[in-house]
């Protein structure tokens, strides 16, 4: 199974880190937030990845090269302008193939054990959800006998870890260009072909400096 990185965004909540340094490569004890990710899919077996990305993109391939030191193959896909989600995923399609993938975003610190997502994709995709942090307590998905589904006012909600498994069949009806990913979930998962899985351990979504601190201290705590 390969895996596909998302590494495009701008990461402007993160400024001025991110003037001159693409948020994947902002730095948590001193080593870029996207080398976690390298090291952990590595150990997890995942042998070829894809990352795409667009705001000072040639940074991060000049940094991680094709993957070797890391033991890993890295396939790029550069965008011009950001593609949104997405808009993303359908470009690299061609460097992902024609079987299910894993899908990580470049943004987000955890220990989740990557291992899992090696799995057999049932329907259309497969996601990883959290307890709704403080900053999203509305929260995105239901999940309900290992089935996702949009959340209701009624129900109890979970947030969208950035961690999935998807079929490139997902993306069956898509033209290129810049669109997001959610309203093609909510449309397999009316279909009732997303599966889902709720997560406990450590997560953080690093998209402001407070976060990028809360993992700095995380990290502490581990040495």
């Amino acid at each position: 199974m390969k895996a596909m990185i998302l590494a495009a965004g701008k990461g402007e909540r993160l400024r001025p880190l991110t003037l001159h340094t693409p948020k994947p490569l902002v730095r948590a004890a001193g080593v870029p937030l996207i080398e976690y990710h390298l090291r952990a899919l590595a150990a997890a077996g995942f042998s070829e990845l894809v990352i795409n990305h667009a705001w000072l993109g040639q940074q991060i391939e000049d940094y991680l090269g094709d993957g070797s030191r890391f033991g890993v193959s890295i396939a790029y896909s550069a965008e011009a302008e950001p593609l949104e989600t997405g808009g993303g995923i359908f470009k690299a399609l061609p460097l992902l193939g024609d079987q299910p993938f894993a899908l990580i975003n470049g943004d987000i610190f955890t220990d989740y054990p990557f291992a899992e997502l090696r799995r057999p994709l049932a329907g259309l995709a497969h996601l990883v959800l959290v307890a709704n942090p403080g900053h999203h307590a509305g929260g995105d998905f239901c999940l309900r006998d290992g089935q996702v589904s949009d959340a209701q006012v009624t129900q109890e909600s979970l947030t969208y870890s950035g961690m999935a498994v998807l079929s490139p069949a997902l993306f069956a009806s898509c033209q290129p260009g810049a669109f997001k990913l959610a309203p093609l979930l909510r449309a397999a998962m009316a279909a009732g072909q997303v599966s889902g899985e709720a997560f406990s351990g450590c997560w953080v979504d690093v998209g402001t400096h407070e976060r990028l601190a809360e993992v700095e201290r995380l990290l502490e705590a581990r040495s």
